[in-house]
């Protein structure tokens, strides 16, 4: 598995709750669309049983209760079995059909940061193997249902084939070293220590937002200059291992110093299949095939594969590399405030945040998913918050709001936020603030604290201001520079290894696309 194993599908948690019992809907919200999703297996006679969960994915917080899980594998019932795997209640009404009970509920919470945007849950585990009755090429499928109160329901069909049982070893970890704007070449080393020939593989990338291609390879796809993912044809006979290099630049932009880890997954042909067919099904974004040479490995013949194969050995099937950046390149997180104007009972558009001035992008992609910073943004006196950003919270007992950032904040990009303000009261200059690099007491630690030019992370909101007042001053333009992006918005560009896994699945992608931006308080 990855060091960070399929980082949008395993989760983490939901984020921890800042939210003061003041903050109430105003309005009773509908209740979230819940998507399942449950991956496609491909299976080999004899080896270990795979271990699947179903994850349901929905555009809002939910707890499902009274849940009912069945798995109709009629299409197989001789091929496969299917059982719990986590002691759950679960019976057997027909062949080829399990029918499970979750009395205790799926809470479907959001994944960290906060105002990311990605709800998800996950069901009881089932393990899933081939029978001695299965032969290589059987297929069929899965079609996974739930049902919990309230009619909530769903059901995804998932595909399952029998295939040939290989086993695929990484290489060791290596060390490495540069400076930002430098270049590495990183070793790619599989090894096949089962006992079967391995006729073609995949190896997946798991690279930081730093790590660029410097090459364009026909058989790899990538995300701008980003590597996702490259397939090879060739055979790796028992015992022995193939291997080739990659060249990569840091990015200019590279926070130093720092340690930028990579890694690399390699996988059957057929088990990267598994992963990705959904990709397209829920409008991925798309990865484009290089145009250069392909990448071939050290002495090893090019053939086609001449049946399908999974991996049986998963556990040591990966490799890495950790790139230390010397040299000193930091970030200086300058807050941006707005001026704003109108009578008793108008409503008016605070466009608040932050920018990142580098020269250093900001990269806290991790999987503790935590925000790289958080901002505080307190109300100017006589104007109460009627619209606020998904991913901010008022600070109890206070008129502040705490925002989290997302986790990739790229040098020279603004992240700005839009509060609704209602005027109750026409206070001439009256003066809010907007604060970068705010404390948070975060599972994984708060905000940035190393900020190169701590002076300019307050900026002011001012409401109704004087003719010879100006603007907010105190080191905030109003509204910032162009290129805004949403703070709780979908990650800037590719978010290296969780980017690079949404652009191969697709699945949170597609939830992100449906998400809400705010939520009404008053």
């Amino acid at each position: 598995m990855f060091k960070h194993p399929f980082r949008w599908l395993a989760g983490l948690g939901a984020a921890g709750a800042l939210v003061a019992a003041s903050v109430t809907p105003a309005v009773a919200a509908a209740a979230p669309t819940v998507e399942p999703y449950f991956q496609d297996s491909t299976l080999a006679v004899g080896s270990a049983p795979v271990t699947r969960q179903l994850f349901l994915f929905a555009d809002g917080p939910t707890v499902l209760t009274d849940v009912s899980l069945r798995y109709d594998y009629r299409s197989l019932a001789s091929k496969i079995t299917v059982a719990p795997a986590d002691g759950q209640t679960c019976t057997a009404p027909e062949p080829g059909v399990l029918v499970c009970d979750d009395p205790f509920g799926i809470d479907i919470s959001e994944l960290p940061p906060l105002g990311s945007g990605i709800h998800r849950g996950v069901a009881e585990r089932v393990r899933i193997a081939a029978t001695d009755d299965a032969q290589l090429g059987d297929s069929g499928d899965i079609a996974v249902s739930f049902e919990a109160a309230g009619g909530q329901r769903g059901s995804y069909t998932s595909q399952v084939r029998i295939g040939e049982g290989v086993d695929l070893a990484g290489g060791p970890f290596t060390d490495h070293s540069t400076t930002p704007g430098g270049t590495v070449t990183l070793p790619l080393v599989v090894a096949n220590v089962g006992a079967t020939t391995v006729r073609g593989f995949v190896a997946v990338f798991d690279l930081r937002y730093s790590f660029r291609a410097t090459d364009r390879f026909s058989n790899c796809l990538y995300s701008g200059d980003h590597l996702l993912s490259c397939q090879f044809d060739e055979e790796i006979p028992v015992g022995q291992a193939v291997g080739t290099t990659l060249d990569f630049q840091l990015a200019r932009d590279t926070y130093a110093p720092s340690n930028q880890s990579g890694y690399a997954q390699f996988m059957t042909k057929a088990d990267f299949e598994d992963l990705g067919r959904v990709r397209d099904a829920v409008g991925a974004r798309a990865a484009t095939r290089g145009g250069g040479a392909k990448l071939t490995l050290a002495e090893a013949p090019s053939r086609m594969r001449q049946a399908d194969q999974t991996d049986v050995g998963p556990g040591f099937d990966y490799t890495g590399w950790d790139v230390r950046v010397t040299g000193r390149n930091g970030t200086d997180l300058a807050a941006i405030g707005d001026t704003l104007k109108g009578g008793v009972g108008a409503v008016v558009t605070a466009t608040v945040g932050f920018r990142n001035n580098g020269p250093a992008t900001l990269d806290k992609v991790n999987a503790d998913y935590e925000a790289a910073t958080h901002t505080d943004v307190e109300l100017p006196p006589g104007t109460t918050a009627v619209r606020i950003p998904l991913g901010c919270h008022l600070r109890q007992g206070t008129r502040t709001y705490l925002c989290a950032s997302e986790m990739l904040l790229v040098a020279g990009k603004s992240y700005t936020m839009d509060f609704q303000l209602r005027i109750d009261r026409v206070i001439p200059n009256a003066r809010g603030a907007v604060r970068v690099n705010a404390p948070c007491e975060c599972p994984a630690g708060g905000s940035f604290g190393d900020d190169i030019k701590p002076a300019n992370d307050r900026a002011t909101i001012l409401v109704n201001a004087r003719a010879a007042d100006g603007g907010p001053g105190d080191g905030g333009g109003g509204g910032g520079g162009g290129g805004t992006l949403p703070i709780t918005g979908a990650p800037t560009g590719l978010l290296a290894g969780i980017g690079g896994l949404l652009l191969v699945t697709g699945v949170a992608s597609y939830l992100l696309a449906r998400r809400r931006t705010t939520q009404f308080i008053a």
